[in-house]
């Protein structure tokens, strides 16, 4: 296989999308889509890989890091876009991918699969990867009865009959380097538009006496995105795989169609996880545990056997020891519990070490921050803490301790101790009567 070079196209004004961000930086699975798009790219090991930019670069090139960025100007067409790569790519001799930035969800065996093609005895000059759309009515077609292309055409440009035709043109294709920027050089933009295609180029080879092929993808895979209701058309489709693969793998998911992954989840066997449950980017599921309805879920570490909810959040940071419990309405941020310890209820757990088996009681708060800066609250194994305490960090609760319910703890505690900090308890007999009778008496008379 010759080497590789990348073209991402990524010069589009997305005006339709009615955003600050640039078009190919919108989310899907909680990552942009240029990124799963270069994600993809990036497994084929490319020598080169260039994205073409036109408005708002500025947010691309921020965007990342390791890929030169080639400047379209004026939005001429396609092939105009693939041109201004060329400086990028002076000196390479190879084979030249090319893919649409707004076009996220091409896989890489797709790719490959292009580059395979090209290089099939016949040796074509171009591949273009064809699909076939459930409305057809926007796209070029291609007219290949035997895979070998006989005519690439605008559906501008497309004739009745050609339109009837339901292969389309994705746009993406392979080429050798060479075949390619001579090739671009030729076209012109003697069509409805007045831009420059760049799958002229097929044409331009055909009259040539030099053949191109097309291969064929699902046309999930090439769904494009123009607009916020494409972009959410294209996230659940993506959830939707994602979902069986997960359930394929071996997890439960009690409603499947409620659940929303991230583009990195890595969720072990056994996994159970009820509706409403929503996961962030860096979340890892250990074999057995069990995520319970309306959870929220970001940059944590669930161990194995481990429960968290009904109705917890869980950010980045957050590190569960194998049959640790998160109950409801907890919230945990930078914070490891071991294995068994467990807070059950309207507790918040920021910047802790939380011992082995030690159980935090509902309403417990680590006071971690004096807005300025952060401290850390650690617990040893087998604490307990009572119900609506505040442990005011920096602050260390020995191994066996106990804390009294509604204690304000702000100095160490050490191992076995038992600690209580709040004010004392005293009672008025008959006062709250006196009290009552009082302000009642006193409302009368107004």
């Amino acid at each position: 296989m010759s080497e590789l070079a990348v073209i991402v196209l990524a010069a589009g004004q997305g005006t339709r999308m009615k955003s600050d961000l640039h078009k190919v930086l919108h989310p899907i699975a909680g990552r942009s889509m240029l990124l799963h798009l270069l994600d993809s790219a990036a497994a084929l090991n490319p020598k080169r890989t260039v994205v073409v930019a036109g408005a708002r670069r500025e947010q691309i090139e921020a965007a990342l890091s390791g890929v030169a960025i080639a400047v379209q100007a004026e939005q001429l067409g396609t092939g105009h876009a693939v041109l201004q790569a060329r400086e990028a790519l002076a000196g390479f001799e190879g084979d030249v991918l090319i893919l649409y930035g707004d076009v996220p969800l091409v896989r890489t065996e797709t790719m490959r699969a292009l580059l395979d093609r090209l290089h099939a005895p016949d040796a074509p000059v171009c591949v273009v990867l064809g699909f076939r759309p459930a409305d057809a009515s926007a796209y070029g077609r291609v007219i290949a009865p035997d895979g070998i292309i006989a005519k690439m055409v605008e559906f501008k440009d497309a004739s009745p009959r050609e339109r009837e035709v339901d292969l389309c043109n994705s746009g993406l294709m392979a080429a050798r380097s060479a075949d390619l920027f001579a090739l671009l050089d030729r076209i012109g933009n003697a069509n409805a538009a007045g831009e420059y295609y760049l799958p002229d180029i097929v044409m331009l080879a055909a009259a040539d006496g030099r053949a191109s092929a097309v291969i064929e993808a699902e046309a999930w895979e090439l769904a494009g995105v123009n607009s916020r209701a494409e972009l959410a058309d294209v996230e659940a489709a993506w959830q939707r795989r994602r979902r069986a693969g997960a359930m394929a793998e071996g997890a439960s998911l009690s409603a499947p169609e409620t659940i929303w992954f991230a583009f990195d989840t890595s969720i072990g066997r056994d996994v159970a996880i009820e509706p409403n449950v929503v996961f962030g980017p860096g979340v890892t599921i250990a074999d057995g545990a069990t995520i319970r309805a309306f959870s929220h879920i970001e940059g944590a570490e669930i161990g194995a056997g481990a429960e968290v909810g009904p109705f917890a959040r869980l950010r980045p940071g957050a590190v569960l020891g194998a049959k640790a419990k998160i109950g409801n309405f907890v919230e945990v941020k930078k914070t490891t519990l071991g294995a068994a310890a467990k807070a059950n209820h309207l507790s918040y757990l920021g910047d802790a070490e939380i011992g082995a088996g030690a159980n935090i009681g509902a309403g417990t708060i680590t006071c971690n921050y004096d807005g300025f800066f952060k401290y850390r609250t650690v617990i040893g194994d087998g604490a307990f803490i009572g119900s609506n305490s505040a442990l005011v960090a920096p602050v260390t609760i020995g191994a066996g301790a106990i804390v009294g319910a509604g204690s304000v703890v702000t100095a160490d505690i050490e191992p076995d101790a038992l600690a209580v900090a709040r004010g004392a308890q005293s009672a008025k007999p008959g006062w709250a009567a006196k009290f009552r009778a009082l302000m009642t008496a006193k409302k009368a008379a107004r």
